[in-house]
Order: C-alpha cells, then structure tokens, then sequence
C-alpha cells in the first residue's frame, strides 16, 4: 500500500504544478469539444479520492459536501475559480493524501460499501479503492495534458 500512497502524493505534485503554474485564464478555459478544463479536473480528484476512499468506507470526507456536489462526477465546471479555492484545493492536494494514508496506517477503515465504477471496476474493500483511485487520478492527469495541448493550439 505504501507504493500507493507514494504514487498518489506524486501525482498530486504534478496537479500542484499544473494548478500553481497554469494562469488563471488557461486554467478555467473549456476548449472547444471537452466538457470541462483543468481546475475541475484537479478538483474532481480530491473530491473522488474521498468519496472512494472514506464515504464509501462510512468515515466522516475530509472536505465539505459543498466541494463534493460542486466537483463530483457529472458536474461541469462554471468557468470561474477564486484565489481561496485555488488555495483550499492547493492544500487539500497534499493533506487528503498524507491524511488517507496515516489513516489507513491506524487501522481506520474497518468497512466498505461495495460499489461499481462507471470503469466496470467493483470495489469490495478500501485497498481496492486506494488502487482504483489512482487509476482515476492518471486518467485526470492525462486530461489535464490532453486540455493544456488544446489550449495552446
């Protein structure tokens, strides 16, 4: 599980970057033909990490149910970001990753809700659901460089 958790948090550096890096203009743009641009897409990953991960194992998410049904599957972003979410999701990056695997070092995931992904993926257990998350944030993160290479044609 540690080599998990090591890939997540690296993953997550990488969203740090394109998150810090990318002006803010780039980083809300819908290109033409994507349903979304690269500030939903990082989102998306920290809401799904703790839906996955803690919801669906009946532990209290590590963020607001406001972030949840704003970045949630099926949202489309609205072309806006303020600076305080960019901050928040900034943070919530690296501690929802260092906080899921200190949790999961406690023995804190005793249950799991069994679910089926939209990927044909069952997920019986939270290690099915720490591997499955980094599936998911891989496919973001070849979102996010599919959407940065259409920015800049």
């Amino acid at each position: 599980m540690k080599k998990l958790f090591n890939i997540t948090l690296q993953n997550r550096k990488l969203l740090y970057q394109f998150l810090t890096k990318t002006p803010r203009e780039q980083l809300v743009k819908i290109p033409a033909g994507y349903r979304n641009n690269i500030w939903w897409n990082i989102a998306h990953v920290v809401v799904t990490q703790q839906l996955l991960v803690y919801k669906l194992s009946g532990l209290p998410m590590n963020i607001s149910q406001e972030l949840v049904d704003t970045y949630k599957k099926g949202t489309v972003p609205d072309g806006s970001v303020t600076d305080e979410e960019i901050e928040l999701i900034s943070a919530f990056l690296f501690s929802t990753a260092e906080t899921a695997e200190a949790d999961y070092d406690k023995g804190l995931f005793k249950n799991y809700n069994e679910y089926h992904t939209s990927a044909k993926v069952t997920l019986s257990s939270v290690e099915d659901a720490i591997s499955f998350n980094v599936y998911h944030e891989g496919l973001h993160l070849g979102a996010i460089l599919s959407l940065q290479k259409a920015l800049m044609a």
